[in-house]
């Protein structure tokens, strides 16, 4: 007696096997119809994109090295098509191009390592990869004008990432062994990774921009009118900070030190370490070394005498302040500290006039208070005729004013300060 169930199970089972079989025919015939589309004239580049991402979703497909093959000469189509463009003195899609061109290695890679598993028999016999690497090759110096269009567009990721793909193409697995016309360390790959380190540093990627900046330093350095190795140093330290690394900081700091010795940057940013680790002798010995050899340069004057004055060493603070500003004369920053280096010894000297109970005494030194703000007053004065909202040099002259008896002029100060102007 004949089961009708077991027959009914057979039929179905039958009957999805026949949907399975089809559906995988049905994406194989969808890579031959993209393929078939490539061929045309001109090819339907959108339809045959909408054919083969239906084949590389489907897991009948998704894993033969023809799908991702497939894939990658579609968007290397793409790019042939508006180089032609170009070729024939017409404006390429430049976003149509350089957004195939981003595919293309995606799409390859995956192809390359397919194509080169073993088959049944345990040997490797690749069918695509010949092509792939010509079709790579071909395209390499475009990740450079993709770049250049995305950094201009102000897209720096996408800029990064394709000239990071122009460095990283001869280091692909599937290239090993390979020479190329332009390899690491030539002048050009110097260039496109300096350009890579720059889009890191606008995205912002910190960590990126410093491993390419950090490949630079170490490369064998080419001289060229694009970047110094005296920039690459001083952007890794910008970059150093940006992260958060003080470790990493310091260290290109001194490295850049020890080659560029003259430079103020790294001679000044010695000078920031030592007082930010409280090495104040330290600093001090730096500062004088750096004087010199640059016995010209304000700022050295100015730093020496603003740490003199912090550690309450006020002749020399005076002694280098008035070095700098005869130098400098209208620079404001050197005006301010050697306004307020007298102004904070009037204060302190008028603190001491009221703890001393002999009149006579605390009368002279009180007088001696008056004759330090006295010579704190045109140092602010200047200040305040270059910058009349500069809040230090209004709450100071409020201040002087008033303990000097000019009364117009302490008014005037008043109302600005009152007005949200002045503040300690």
């Amino acid at each position: 007696m004949i089961n009708k169930f077991n027959v009914m199970k057979k039929f179905i089972f039958t009957a999805v096997l026949c949907f399975l079989v089809t559906l995988s025919f049905g994406q194989k015939k969808n890579v031959s119809a993209a393929k078939n589309e490539l061929n045309s004239n001109p090819p339907n580049i959108t339809e045959a994109r909408s054919l083969i991402n239906e084949a590389l979703k489907n897991p009948e497909t998704a894993n033969d090295a023809e799908t991702w093959y497939v894939a990658g000469r579609i968007e290397s189509k793409q790019v042939d098509g508006e180089k032609t463009l170009e070729i024939l003195g017409k404006q390429p899609n430049e976003e149509v191009m350089y957004g195939a061109l981003e595919k293309i290695i995606p799409y390859f890679t995956k192809a390359a390592e397919l194509d080169q598993l073993p088959d049944a028999k345990g040997k490797v016999k690749p069918k695509f990869l010949k092509d792939i690497r010509a079709i790579i090759r071909a395209n390499r110096s475009s990740y450079i004008n993709a770049g250049v269009f995305d950094f201009n567009k102000q897209n720096f990721q996408r800029a990064y990432e394709n000239f990071k793909a122009f460095g990283d193409i001869p280091d692909m697995d599937m290239f090993k062994g390979e020479k190329w016309d332009i390899a690491k360390g030539d002048t050009t790959d110097l260039q496109i990774r300096f350009y890579s380190a720059t889009a890191a540093a606008r995205i912002p990627n910190h960590h990126a921009a410093i491993a390419a900046y950090e490949s630079l330093k170490n490369s064998t350095y080419v001289k060229n009118e694009l970047f110094t190795e005296n920039d690459i140093y001083r952007e890794l330290a910008r970059e150093y900070l940006q992260a958060d690394d003080s470790a990493g900081y310091e260290k290109i700091i001194k490295e850049g030190f020890a080659k560029f010795p003259n430079e103020d940057f790294y001679r000044l940013s010695m000078i920031n370490l030592s007082i930010s680790s409280g090495k104040t002798d330290e600093a001090v010995a730096n500062l004088e070394d750096a004087i010199k050899q640059t016995p010209d340069n304000a700022q050295l004057y100015a730093v020496l005498g603003q740490l003199y004055s912090e550690n309450k060493n006020s002749d020399a603070a005076i002694k280098n302040l008035q070095k700098a500003l005869e130098l400098d004369p209208d620079n404001v920053s050197f005006l301010s500290e050697l306004g307020r280096t007298y102004f904070n010894l009037g204060v302190e000297k008028r603190k001491n006039a009221d703890e001393i109970s002999d009149a006579a005494q605390s009368k002279a030194a009180a007088q001696d208070a008056l004759n330090y703000y006295k010579l704190s007053m045109p140092y602010f004065e200047k200040v305040f005729e270059k910058d009349a909202t500069n809040k230090d040099a209004i709450f100071a002259l409020r201040t002087i004013y008033y303990n000097l008896d000019m009364g117009p002029q302490y008014v005037k100060m008043d109302a600005l300060f009152s007005n949200g102007n002045g503040g300690e």
